[in-house]
């Protein structure tokens, strides 16, 4: 089971390609969710005042891809489409790609156009540090205090990341309550759910 993807650490900004005098900045920014856009074309604008045309493409995601690309104003497929095709290129997710134009005063046509939106976008993820990381399965376990050892002791065998604990009060017995979310690779998913469920008076499900 493939339980890793390739994405980038940390944003790449104002890779500069030039064709007919027309100015292409590329910038490659860490993307988890479509509320990051917004605020990162806002900081594009006021960098660039004088640029017509902010193209983008991102995707995100790992077993279930979403992805989006954006020509503003460029005739149809000739920006979003050729920057959306590096992403998929270099076979990465979770980023977000926009290539800022500043026209020169000579056309490009369309072809002209496709050409320099694909290489801008191949610039910049060719100076990104793309990186492996692994897929998460995340899990609440809930249990009474004096079970906690037991429960300890199996995060520490499995080597189980820690995500967040807290203690409360449990409602029927007014004894304390532990609940840890721990998280672990997608491919020991189902043996760490499997050993807590065989485990008595502790619970557990995926989040």
């Amino acid at each position: 089971m493939k339980d890793t993807y390739n994405t980038i650490e940390l944003p790449v900004e104002g890779i500069l390609h030039k064709d007919k005098n027309s100015k292409f900045f590329g910038y490659a920014f860490p993307m988890q969710e479509e509320d990051q856009l917004k605020p990162i074309l806002d900081h594009l604008r006021k960098q660039h005042p004088h640029a017509g045309h902010f193209c983008y493409a991102y995707q995100m995601g790992t077993d279930a891809l979403t992805y989006r690309a954006n020509d503003d104003g460029e005739p149809s497929n000739s920006a979003g489409m050729p920057i959306y095709g590096q992403i998929q290129s270099f076979a990465i997710t979770n980023v977000l790609l926009v290539v800022v134009r500043v026209f020169g005063g000579v056309k490009l046509g369309v072809g002209g156009l496709i050409a320099a939106y694909k290489t801008t976008a191949q610039l910049v993820l060719a100076t990104c540090e793309i990186v492996e990381k692994t897929i998460d399965v995340h899990f609440m376990i809930s249990f009474d205090y004096k079970n906690m050892n037991k429960v300890m002791r199996v995060i520490k065998e499995k080597k189980l990341e820690i995500v967040s604990q807290e203690m409360e009060i449990n409602e029927i017995s007014t004894l304390p309550m532990g609940v840890i979310e721990v998280k672990t690779r997608k491919k020991n998913a189902e043996m760490v759910f499997d050993i807590f469920q065989t485990l008595f008076e502790i619970d557990i499900k995926q989040v």
